[in-house]
């Protein structure tokens, strides 16, 4: 079984092209044999879309619909929400959403950063600023909110970029900065709050992510310090795990029977590099009577991830960091298999199929491994050229030179993340979709 998406369905209706929400929650299984192994920026590319604005968030797919987010404006004045017809590449429909909350639009802090998600009946958009608008899926408005005005303001220096998750009736927010942070539960129907529950402060952009333990799911944030479960009913904590730090970007991903992985890093300038060394590897979900605890299975030792999440896929646990380098670990034993380096540096979280995986290089290098203990390279895909992608428009300059070197780093073309169909990857860079056929 393909473990790199939820191995259970959170969502009542999920077809085979679907891909949901954020690193593919809820999607279902895919067929090495449909989907491409090599490319090139005049090969296999089946359409490039340009989106107004930019966007740091995945696609999501229902159907024949693909549903991606951007803002523009100086001051982060407007919010996009974009449909895209997944066959033709055609813009079906964009609607936009006033920022509750401008901000300076600049490359150091995020832009469009939560994914979106999608279900049978609507599309429901997250932004940075805590506004949320829900659309149905013809683009008409079904109920819009500004968690910041309810919940803030956001005090975030590089703002906030935690995606929501969900279940067939509820939406979860994680919203954490330096100021009282939360996790809040909306009804999809109507935007009220369900529930709410205070969280200490801290920075952090990992996301939230809904796991299935038993005949139960769980909420499981794991985050700058500790890793917790709540009860998606009624938001009670179920258990917390505090022997771990640097766990600031990455988001868990369900491997099933309770099982995740955790990704650690030692920071930007080595801040989390005791705590985070021994806070990588695979934890188990456990029940005793009516107690749940977490414990930790095996740690992945010497891996360093950045901002990609670590998979687990046929039987192998796979990290990697932004400078390229793949730690893979057997998922049951935690003993090393290799570490080795790639073409280029790893933003967005690889995916798992068949007898692949597929690593999505920032620069738009998609490498594509083999899925086994011995490292082979079968593809390495250049995605655009400079000439093949729409050019973006400048920001204002930064204020100091710290922030103006990190500007140079995020200024490029930059492969954010990635959805897959049935037969397609749709890589999201900053102002535009491309379809990979």
């Amino acid at each position: 079984m393909n473990l790199v998406v939820a191995a259970y369905f959170v969502l009542a209706v999920v077809g085979v092209n679907d891909w949901p929400a954020f690193l593919g929650a809820g999607a279902g299984e895919r067929s090495s044999e449909s989907l491409p192994l090599t490319w090139s920026p005049t090969e296999n590319i089946a359409w490039m879309t340009e989106i107004r604005g930019h966007g740091q968030s995945s696609p999501v797919v229902w159907g024949d619909h693909v549903f991606v987010t951007s803002v523009d404006g100086p001051e982060k004045d407007n919010f996009y929400t974009t449909c895209i017809d997944v066959r033709e590449g055609k813009v079906l429909w964009q609607k936009t959403l006033v920022n509750s909350f401008p901000v300076a639009n600049s490359y150091y802090v995020s832009r469009a950063a939560p994914t979106p998600m999608v279900d049978t009946e609507r599309v429901i958009s997250f932004f940075e600023s805590g506004d949320c608008v829900v659309y149905d899926h013809g683009g008409g408005q079904l109920w819009s909110r500004s968690l910041g005005k309810d919940y803030g303001p956001f005090v975030a220096e590089f703002g906030l970029g935690a995606s929501p998750c969900q279940t067939d009736s509820a939406m979860f927010v994680l919203l954490e900065h330096d100021g009282p942070s939360c996790l809040v539960a909306l009804d999809k129907k109507t935007g009220e709050t369900k529930w709410k529950v205070d969280r200490d402060p801290r920075r952090s952009w990992s996301s939230p992510a809904i796991v299935k333990v038993g005949d139960t799911q769980q909420i499981l944030v794991s985050s700058a310090g500790t890793v917790d479960g709540y009860d998606p009913e009624s938001g009670a904590l179920l258990w917390s795990f505090d022997d771990v730090g640097g766990n600031t970007a990455t988001s868990p991903i369900d491997c099933g029977e309770g099982r995740f992985l955790v990704g650690a890093s030692p920071g930007r300038n080595g801040e989390n590099a005791g705590s985070a060394a021994g806070s990588n590897g695979l934890m188990q979900i456990v029940r005793e009577g009516d107690d749940w605890t977490l414990t930790r299975q095996w740690t992945a030792e010497k891996a360093t991830p950045t901002w990609a999440s670590p998979i687990i896929h046929n039987g192998l646990a796979y990290w990697v960091n932004r400078a390229g380098v793949v730690y893979c670990f057997d998922a049951e034993t935690g003993d090393a298999i290799y570490t080795e380096r790639m073409k280029e540096s790893c933003w967005a979280t690889p995916v798992g199929v068949g007898d692949r995986v597929y690593f999505f290089g920032k620069d738009g290098t998609v490498t594509v491994l083999a899925a086994g203990r011995e490292y082979r390279v079968f593809a390495e895909n250049e995605s655009w050229t400079a000439e093949t992608l729409p050019a973006e428009k400048p920001l204002a300059e930064e204020s100091s030179e710290e922030r103006r070197r990190g500007a140079s780093m995020f200024s490029r073309p930059t492969l954010y993340g990635v959805a897959v169909t049935d037969d397609a990857f749709l890589l999201r860079v900053g102002n535009a979709v491309i379809c990979v056929r």
